[in-house]
């Protein structure tokens, strides 16, 4: 056991270490992305729907999970950023003026990659259970799975207002719930699987909700014709990505 876990914890380590992905997004110019971070914006977007609907959604109803019981617990998860949002905009309302300028999206947007590093975490150690080509194999589609979120999550944590160096450090830490998937995998055994089949439509409901709750109103600040056609092409592109991962996979 002390080596599938072993194995398990390095190589959520190293998928974390994806989080940092953002420095790429340090290297352009502070102008360059002020004018087009719309369109990393409209990747995350994608990313985030495409997650839900192809990713996420597809492997809940593949369980024995009833499908209404599936539907209820995606609307369920709408409902919780629903109200974990408002209870950040009451939050937010309450704090002095150095640290209002703040959208409750970026914590918003830290706690759903949080939920979501925590499944990977569960799933890895899971097939780390399994068997350690397995749980290799595992390791490396979620990483391929984590390069284009991570970038839009990145982005959109700037767009709230954190700084370039404190989106970067609190991106690393909500990948750091990996750790504590786990570790969580390893305490319930076989029974993990059940756990994270629970928690994909939650996940995927909170997905959905950011997308279009906080973020497609972004974009609908942008009125031009050709800023609005880069925003359709980059959505669809975010779509794109989760779909070919499929393949990957």
């Amino acid at each position: 056991m002390i080596i599938p876990f072993t194995y398990a914890f390095v190589s959520v380590l190293v998928v974390s270490m994806i989080s940092l992905i953002g420095i790429l997004v340090l290297s352009l110019r502070e102008i360059f992305l002020r004018k087009y971070i719309f369109i990393f914006i409209s990747l995350a977007v994608g990313a985030l729907l495409g997650d839900a609907f192809v990713h996420l959604i597809p492997e809940a109803l593949e369980s024995d999970f009833h499908p209404v019981l599936i539907s209820v617990l995606i609307i369920a998860g709408i409902l919780i950023f629903f109200i974990l949002e408002k209870f950040l905009h009451w939050h937010h309302h309450g704090q002095d003026l150095r640290q209002a300028h703040i959208n409750p999206v970026g914590p918003l947007v830290l706690f759903s990659d949080a939920v979501h590093n925590l499944i990977d975490g569960i799933v890895i150690g899971a097939s780390f259970m399994v068997s350690i080509p397995l749980g290799i194999a595992t390791t490396v589609a979620v990483m391929f799975h984590e390069i284009p979120q991570e970038i839009g999550d990145f982005t959109v944590l700037l767009h709230s207002g954190y700084t370039k160096k404190r989106a970067l450090w609190l991106n690393f830490l909500s990948a750091l719930s990996a750790l504590v998937g786990v570790v969580i995998a390893f305490i319930l055994g076989e029974s993990s699987q059940g756990f994270t089949l629970f928690i994909l439509p939650i996940a995927a409901g909170g997905f959905i909700y950011i997308a279009v709750a906080d973020l497609i109103p972004e974009l609908h600040k942008t009125k031009e014709i050709t800023y609005s056609l880069f925003q359709i092409i980059a959505v669809a592109l975010g779509v794109l990505a989760m779909v070919a991962l499929i393949f990957i996979e």
